[in-house]
């Protein structure tokens, strides 16, 4: 009798589940309600220390935002996807998303110092100078180095330390300047001092690393954006990654409006003028520009968005290395340029080079065609002059004021202008 209940129950829960899936396909409505009860696996990243570069540190630049990335706080691409896989590991740049609360995202660029064939170079001639070997420790190998054993022993970043580095940053540098890398130095929890005291052996080893392969991070964080300098906000670094404020290459500005393009050569020569007049007294000036030296903000601000190639020269101190530790080489001078490339000396850097480099590389690709005569033919008059290598300082900044006075008035008022509307209306200084 108990069997036949048994059995009977068992036909009974079969028929009643038959009836359940045949009512599901039916109506789409309850077959939503049973797959919203389902458990829902999440979809992320997998996040390799090899991307990032965390297996090479402590010859990376810093840990600050790792936690970012790994939270999913930080995302690749752009749209707010946490399925995707990684980008591809060889790419110098990567566009993505930054969150504070999950909820409202901002656009960043993450960069690294250098291409990744150019980092895997610079690590196997680490191993194969200063070990003998293909593969090492890149920390354990760098760590017998005389530079490195100065630097774990110094209390304060002193001219000889960053002797002989490629850097155009640090090719004429001041015990100033010096002191301004360390007490603002982000990738450290009790920056303030001129001292390092407070840096670890770990942290005067990834400082040091940062300026023998790119000064790029290492200036946004000296002179940041919030005081006023032509800089990308620095967020962070997570091994060899670095995470700042996104902004477009000015390369994809060339075929904008005859307005716009009014708008971000006047920018332009606005941000050379104050690199090389400020209230600190240091002289900004580049050894190279190219179309993606410059960018700019969803505002229409315009900023430096590569300052690699940005060399400093302090006003009031002068440059403290002499000619022969100008010329000083070992490894960390040849991790990513070629070791038997010419120093320039501190002493022949022009004052309007930058102005000449932006009038020979970007202002014609920015404004050719793109105003009616006569106006064209002046523009293009001013630019030959201030371009002119053999033009002195003086026709170069006479054709460069004349040129300004020129495209003011071609420029407009409206809401594409963010960083300067409504005020343009009201002001006189736009």
């Amino acid at each position: 009798m108990g069997r036949w209940i048994c059995c009977l129950c068992s036909r009974a829960a079969d028929s009643l589940m038959l009836l359940l899936v045949l009512a599901a396909s039916c109506n789409p409505s309850l077959e939503a309600t049973a797959s919203l009860s389902a458990p829902h696996v999440k979809p992320s990243y997998s996040f390799g220390r090899t991307f990032l570069g965390l297996d090479k540190c402590n010859a990376c630049i810093g840990t600050s935002i790792c936690k970012k990335f790994f939270k999913e706080e930080i995302r690749f691409d752009n749209w707010l996807s946490s399925h995707l896989k990684l980008p591809p590991s060889y790419l110098l740049s990567y566009s993505g998303n930054y969150t504070d609360d999950a909820k409202s995202w901002r656009l960043v660029d993450i960069t690294r110092l250098t291409t990744k064939y150019r980092h895997d170079q610079a690590d196997k001639r680490i191993c194969t100078v200063l070990l003998k070997t293909r593969t090492c420790s890149l920390e354990h190998a760098l760590r017998r180095t005389t530079r490195v054993q100065k630097w774990l022993r110094a209390k304060r970043l002193t001219p000889d330390l960053v002797q002989g580095l490629s850097s155009p940053m640090l090719r004429c540098p001041s015990q100033r300047l010096l002191d301004r890398i360390v007490r603002r130095y982000a990738e450290v929890p009790d920056a303030g001092s001129i001292y390092m005291d407070h840096l670890t052996d770990r942290d005067k080893l990834r400082l040091l690393y940062t300026l023998s392969v790119n000064s790029h991070p290492i200036l946004l964080q000296i002179f940041p954006d919030v005081e006023g300098w032509p800089f990308p906000r620095y967020l962070g670094a997570c091994g060899r990654l670095v995470v700042s404020a996104s902004t477009r290459p000015l390369r994809d500005f060339f075929g904008a409006a005859p307005e716009v393009a009014a708008d971000l050569a006047l920018q332009l020569l606005a941000v050379l003028r104050s690199m090389g007049t400020n209230d600190l007294n240091y002289f900004f000036y580049f050894t190279h520009v190219d179309a993606g030296t410059f960018g700019v903000f969803s505002n229409g601000h315009l900023f430096i968005r590569d300052a690699s190639m940005l060399g400093i020269i302090d006003k009031e101190e002068g440059s403290q290395l002499t000619d022969d530790q100008q010329e000083y080489k070992d490894i960390f001078s040849c991790l990513t340029v070629d070791c038997q490339s010419a120093v320039v000396s501190c002493n022949s850097i022009r004052e309007k080079q930058s102005l000449v480099m932006v009038c020979q590389e970007l202002l014609p690709k920015l404004l050719k065609g793109k105003f009616l005569q006569p106006i064209q033919e002046k523009i293009d008059s001013f630019l030959q002059h201030c371009a002119d290598d053999f033009t002195d300082d003086q026709g170069i900044d006479d054709a460069v004021a004349k040129l300004a006075e020129l495209l003011k008035p071609l420029r407009s008022c409206d809401s594409r202008f963010a960083y300067r509307y409504p005020d343009c209306k009201y002001s006189d200084k736009y």
